[in-house]
């Protein structure tokens, strides 16, 4: 059963988020608007992975499921992208379980709730 609902901004082909608990919004739909998504991952328990602020704006104001990881750093070459992540992810995972928002900035993670 996945546990990460991966928005569409994000990469497809990115091993870091190939497994079983993983699943990219190309997946399902990839032209479902923003309320769509949040929808299906409050209705299945998911936690949005993206990059559009627009997600972590609304979680603010609403009690979560779903919660959401906001990636706040602007485009990066893929390797630094996959490196930034690779490096920080085990931390988000943990951070995930506590707070409704967890953003991810190139020299930082905070968590809220």
């Amino acid at each position: 059963m996945p546990k990460f609902l991966i928005d569409v901004n994000l990469p497809y082909y990115f091993s870091l988020w190939k497994n079983e608990d993983y699943l990219h919004q190309f997946d399902i739909d990839d032209e479902w608007p923003d309320s769509k998504i949040w929808q299906y991952a409050k209705e299945n328990n998911l936690t949005i992975v993206t990059k559009d602020s627009d997600f972590s704006n609304r979680i603010l104001f609403e009690s979560s499921p779903p919660k959401v990881i906001h990636i706040r750093f602007g485009n990066l070459k893929m390797k630094d992208f996959f490196n930034r992540m690779t490096e920080v992810w085990p931390e988000v995972i943990k951070l995930n379980q506590d707070y409704k928002l967890v953003n991810i900035f190139i020299d930082r993670i905070e968590g809220i709730n």
